[in-house]
Order: C-alpha cells, then sequence, then structure tokens
C-alpha cells in the first residue's frame, strides 16, 4: 500500500481496553449496550448505607500481584487493566518497542479522595493516631497516580500524566494523546480515562447534598437521561484506554484500526462551579467539526453527554438543537443510561461504546426513557432500542464536566 506524506499527521485507533460496570472488553461492552443491558446495582457505602451504583467485576489480578493492589489504588489497578488489554488488542508486542516513545496519559474527575477518606476513617479507630497513618498515602494521592501506576506496571519510561479534566477528562486525555503524537514527543499514545469515583462516600454525599443524586426502587432504571422522571446522576467506576498510532505506523505494521480521530475541541463557560453553558457547548462542537473540516450534516452519531440532571440534560438538547437544528440527520444516543456516569472515564469508554458502528451500522440505545422530558425532545434519539442506519461515517462524542470544561471528540471511519 503507497503510504502518503500526510499519513504522519492522520492519528488512528489501533487497540482498545475497558473496564466498564456491564463489560471487562469491548465486545462484551458493546454487546450489553445494543441489548440494553445495565450495570447499576445496589451498594452500601461508609456513612450512607445502601446507594445506587455503577460496579466493575474485572479480574485485578490478570496483571497485577496482591503486593501491587494493595500498595497502589484502585483507580491505579482499572487504569492498568485497561492498558495492558488496549496493548494485547493492539497486537502489539511491548518486547519489541522502545518504551521511552511511549507515553500514558489518563483523564480523571478526581484523584486521591478514595485514599484519604479510608486513611481518617482507620486513624479513627485509634484516636486519631497519625501513626497509624499508611506509608503508601503519598504515592496514592498524588495526580499522577493512575498514569504512573500504569508505568511502572509495563516498564513504560516515555512521559506519563493525569489530566483533571473532570467529567471531561476521558476525552481531553485523548486529545492530549493525539497532539504528543502530532509533536512527534511519543510514538504510541497509551490515552482514555479512568474513575474509582464510586469508592468514595464524599462523591456519594456530595451529589445527594445537590439533590442531584439518582434515586430508584430498580438500580437498572435509575440512570434516565433525558426521561421526565429523571433524578440525578449514578457514580460508577470505570476505565478505557485506547492505543493511538500515526497512520504510517498502523499500516506498515497491518494493524486493526477503529476509527480516525479528525476534530476535537476543549473550551470553558466561565459561568458557573455546576451549572453548564449551552452557548459553550455550541462552541465546542462547531470548533471540533471545523477542525475536522465537516458541517453538522456529515455527523451520523451524537453521544451525549446527559448525566440524568434536571438541569443539565436540557441544555445540551439546546446546543444540539441549535448546532443540527431540532431534527438532525444524526442519530443520537447516550451510553451512561447503560453504565452510569463514570466520571473521567466517561468519555473514553462512550466513544469505545460507539466505535464498532462503524462496522455493524448499529446505534445502541438510550434506555429507560420512557417519558421524554419535552425540555430534551430532540426528534432522532434512539430509545430503548438499536436501530440500524445506512451510512456511519462520523461519530461525535460530547463530554462535559464541572466548573463548565468541554471537550468533543470526533471519530472517522477510517479509510485511506
Amino acid at each position: 500500500m503507497m503510504l502518503e506524506q500526510h499519513d504522519e499527521t492522520r492519528i488512528v485507533v489501533t487497540g482498545v481496553g475497558l473496564a466498564a460496570p456491564n463489560g471487562n472488553n469491548l465486545a462484551e461492552f458493546r454487546q450489553s449496550l445494543l441489548v440494553g443491558r445495565s450495570g447499576i446495582e445496589r451498594i452500601d457505602i461508609r456513612y450512607m448505607g445502601e446507594v445506587l451504583a455503577g460496579i466493575c467485576h474485572f479480574d485485578p489480578l490478570k496483571y497485577q500481584k496482591k503486593k501491587e493492589l494493595r500498595r497502589g489504588t484502585r483507580a491505579g489497578s482499572i487504569g492498568v487493566y485497561c492498558a495492558r488489554e488496549a496493548m494485547i488488542d493492539s497486537k502489539l508486542d511491548s518486547a519489541c518497542l522502545d518504551k521511552s516513545r511511549m507515553g500514558v496519559y489518563l483523564g480523571i474527575t478526581e484523584h486521591g479522595t478514595v485514599e484519604t477518606e479510608n486513611e481518617i476513617y482507620e486513624i479513627k479507630q485509634f484516636d486519631y493516631d497519625v501513626k497509624y497513618w499508611s506509608h503508601h498515602h503519598n504515592p496514592r494521592v498524588v495526580a499522577n497516580n493512575p498514569a504512573g501506576e500504569v508505568t511502572l506496571n509495563m516498564g513504560i519510561t516515555g512521559p506519563h500524566y493525569t489530566l483533571g479534566g473532570a467529567c471531561a477528562g476521558g476525552n481531553i486525555a485523548l486529545i492530549q494523546g493525539l497532539q504528543m503524537l502530532l509533536l512527534d514527543e511519543v510514538d504510541l499514545a497509551l490515552a482514555g480515562g479512568v474513575s474509582e469515583s464510586s469508592s468514595s462516600f464524599g462523591i456519594f454525599a456530595g451529589f445527594r447534598s445537590e439533590g442531584a443524586l439518582a434515586s430508584h426502587p430498580d438500580p437498572e432504571k435509575a440512570c434516565r437521561p433525558f426521561d421526565r422522571d429523571r433524578n440525578g446522576v449514578v457514580v460508577a467506576e470505570g476505565g478505557c484506554v485506547f492505543v493511538l498510532e500515526r497512520l504510517r505506523d498502523a499500516l506498515e505494521r497491518g494493524a486493526n484500526i477503529y476509527g480516525e480521530i479528525v476534530g476535537y475541541a476543549i473550551n470553558s463557560d466561565a459561568l458557573d462551579f455546576i451549572f453548564p453553558s449551552a452557548e459553550r457547548q455550541v462552541e465546542c462542537m462547531r470548533l471540533s467539526m471545523g477542525k475536522a473540516g465537516i458541517s453538522p450534516e456529515d455527523i451520523d452519531i451524537i453521544n451525549t453527554h446527559g448525566t440524568g440532571t434536571i438541569e443539565g440534560d436540557p441544555v445540551e438538547c439546546q446546543a444540539i438543537a441549535a448546532v443540527f437544528g431540532e431534527y438532525p440527520h444524526a442519530c443520537i444516543n447516550n451510553t451512561k443510561s447503560l453504565i452510569g456516569h463514570a466520571m473521567g472515564a466517561a468519555g473514553a469508554l462512550e466513544l469505545a461504546g460507539n466505535l464498532p458502528s462503524f462496522r455493524d451500522y448499529l446505534v445502541h440505545p438510550t434506555i429507560n426513557l420512557d417519558n421524554l422530558d419535552p425540555k430534551c425532545n430532540l426528534s432522532n434519539l434512539v430509545i430503548n432500542e438499536p436501530r440500524k442506519i445506512d451510512k456511519v461515517d462520523y461519530i461525535l462524542n460530547n463530554s462535559f464536566g464541572m466548573l463548565g470544561i468541554n471537550s468533543v471528540v470526533i471519530a472517522k471511519r477510517f479509510a485511506t
């Protein structure tokens, strides 16, 4: 196959590793999304009792020893599992790679909360005597921990860091990995997002105090984006890591290519700690399409950020309507309805769950959408059943976060 010079500036996805509440690899995850299988369950959380959450059930000992698990963090373990799975999926032999030219970039919402809560709880049993404070605490809570644990586990000596992008973190880390490849800082990027939020009582308590923590007699029906009866966020853990390569390198080794990242944008609302701005979301979507050199009519699937909050969902729908019109060509879906809100991992997981549409032409549904809120009335929402469509060339993935951070990533069907 003849290679062109611009192949070095085209960035493609050649591996996907993930842990989601309803699947431990892309095939399982995708099947669960298509059949509407929820991953939400009841758990007990310290000080709060029973709550609803999305919990992953991967085997952490597949790539780590018990000692490493005791010393490290849940977020780090999720990152290790996803990165290892992504490399296996890419069919790259890490032993033959220059690991100084590999980079690890993981998006997070927060890090260190779980470890700090646990340590305070432990010393409380000893009248707050700090001599019982763990000597592992500092390396557990530093912000680069999840990405750092991946490098320790895999022997990667290139750059690593996490990106604190709130709930836009997964998209933002993907963008960072792409940019590092374009800058020729690395030859291979492991990029995505992780979340251990379901282990933190503070996350649940915070959403409850805001009146934004979801509840429902049936856990699988709790996450209800765009539904008139939605009542908040279902907190989830999870992770997703992509292997990103320059197209030239991927073609030379005959790699399986899931898709090409052709558009992206990040901007800020500068409005409020919590409440989003439709105007800035509109700008972010338009910026991403401008970078991709396409128009709204080219987008075939829009994966929404929609978290199931009363205030947030209508704002995103207003923004989508402003960009695409009330009757968009694109099919619109939501992944959180099936797995909950995986915070820093959300954007990466949601993009991964839609990438197979390039091959099977199926749009996975938004579940639990029984009574569409008139304020969220976008006509092309895919509701409760998957939809077969004739063309899938571009997928747009929205991912927004607190403090008004917005991100959009556009993936394109790979074509030489």
